[in-house]
C-alpha cells in the first residue's frame, strides 16, 4: 500500500508541483487549499503525513494544527522563521519538520521519505 500524503497549501501551484512530484514518487496524495478544509477532508481520510503551508487565509494553522491528532505534520513555509519561532513551531508533538519554500524537490522527496518510508 502506497503511503498517503495530503497536501494543504492555498496556492495551486504549490498543491499541483507537490502532488505530480509525490505521485511519481510512489506516494497517494489528496490536497486542502486551507486549514479547514484539511480539517474537513481527515474526517475521511487517514494521511501519514500533511505538508502544510504555515500561512493560509480561513482559520490560522495556529489553531488548526491542534485539532490533528495521530497524524504527522511538516510545515511548508515561504516565510523565514527565526530560531525561537522555528523551535516554539516544532513544540507540537507531531510536527516532525519545517521545510522552507522555495524547496528543492529532491530534497522534499527525501524529507518525506525519511519521515514516512
Amino acid at each position: 500500500m502506497p503511503k498517503t500524503i495530503m497536501v494543504v497549501d492555498d496556492e495551486p501551484d504549490i498543491r499541483d508541483t507537490v502532488k505530480t512530484v509525490l505521485v511519481k514518487n510512489g506516494y497517494k496524495v489528496i490536497t486542502a487549499v486551507n486549514g479547514d478544509d484539511c480539517l474537513e477532508k481527515l474526517k475521511k481520510a487517514k494521511p501519514d503525513l500533511i505538508l502544510m503551508d504555515i500561512m493560509m487565509p480561513g482559520t490560522p494553522v495556529k489553531d488548526v494544527v491542534p485539532k490533528i491528532k495521530g497524524t504527522k505534520i511538516a510545515y511548508l513555509s515561504v516565510v523565514r522563521t527565526g530560531e525561537a519561532e522555528r523551535e516554539a513551531l516544532l513544540r507540537e508533538k507531531n510536527i516532525v519538520d519545517f521545510i522552507q519554500k522555495p524547496f528543492d524537490i529532491a530534497d522534499l522527496v527525501k524529507r518525506v521519505k525519511k519521515i514516512v518510508g
